[in-house]
């Protein structure tokens, strides 16, 4: 247990302005129990620490996550900063300051390193989900998807697409934490977007979904029909953003 006194950091929400947090909080000695995003209407009781993103710390707590512990480590930290698990700052920052000050704790199913192992699994299979479930419409060249993940999954989605599409201009747009994935010659940015208005579909694109849709019907095998068994395979909460589980797609 830290020895140092506690408090709360307001920070911008972004990974730099976490690290910029750890590294705040390792020069000063406070233990931030509490991490506050912009937008979050919380009070606590604990002295409040404004933290103004600073990269170069921030690059600098990034190296020192494989440079004092390791690459697999890093990796945690980092994917984990991506999840959707309540208070994650918090997590994250317990394990770093075990790992720095104390020791990691050598059992893998320990609480500290279990919540974040499940919380990084389960971004991990619903970005692994979102490569054969994500739909692209084209509207004038550039080839557009939308999706609503419950985990930031456009770092996790970018390689995969990005090498599979390098010739292609495409934009994935993360509905739920307002962002989007650009990519068009061979360089690639993830911007926040707060609304994206999309103009009408052309006539060729509206025939491409109707003949998806069509595909999609016709290799169905009705005496093999089993709703649980594709909600299983393909939960419910994907089939908003999938053209072939809309009514009218054209």
């Amino acid at each position: 247990m830290s020895t140092w006194p506690q408090c709360a950091m307001i920070y911008d929400g972004t990974f730099s302005g976490f690290l910029t947090c750890v590294g705040e909080s390792f020069r000063i000695k406070e233990y931030p129990f509490y991490f506050l995003p912009p937008g979050t209407d919380q009070v606590s009781l604990y002295p409040l620490r404004e933290v103004t993103s600073d990269p170069a710390l921030a690059r600098r707590v990034y190296q020192s996550l494989e440079a004092r512990v390791s690459t697999s480590f890093r990796r945690v930290v980092t994917y984990s900063f991506l999840t959707c698990l309540p208070q994650k700052e918090r997590h994250i920052f317990d394990l770093i300051y075990l790992a720095f000050l104390q020791a990691l704790p050598q059992d893998m199913t320990d609480d500290r390193f279990l919540v974040l192992n499940r919380a990084v699994h389960y971004l991990t299979h619903e970005a692994h989900l979102y490569k054969g479930f994500l739909r692209f419409s084209d509207y004038g060249g550039v080839l557009v998807g939308q999706i609503t993940p419950k985990n930031r999954v456009l770092p996790l989605l970018r390689p995969h697409f990005c090498q599979r599409m390098p010739n292609e201009a495409f934009l994935i747009h993360d509905k739920t934490h307002r962002e989007a994935l650009f990519y068009a010659d061979n360089v690639w940015k993830i911007r926040p977007v707060d609304h994206l208005d999309l103009n009408q579909p052309d006539q060729a694109e509206l025939s491409c979904r109707a003949l998806w849709k069509s595909f999609y019907d016709t290799i169905a095998i009705p005496s093999r029909y089993n709703p649980k068994c594709r909600m299983t395979n393909m939960p419910k909460r994907f089939w908003a953003d999938m053209t072939e589980f809309q009514q009218n797609p054209a």
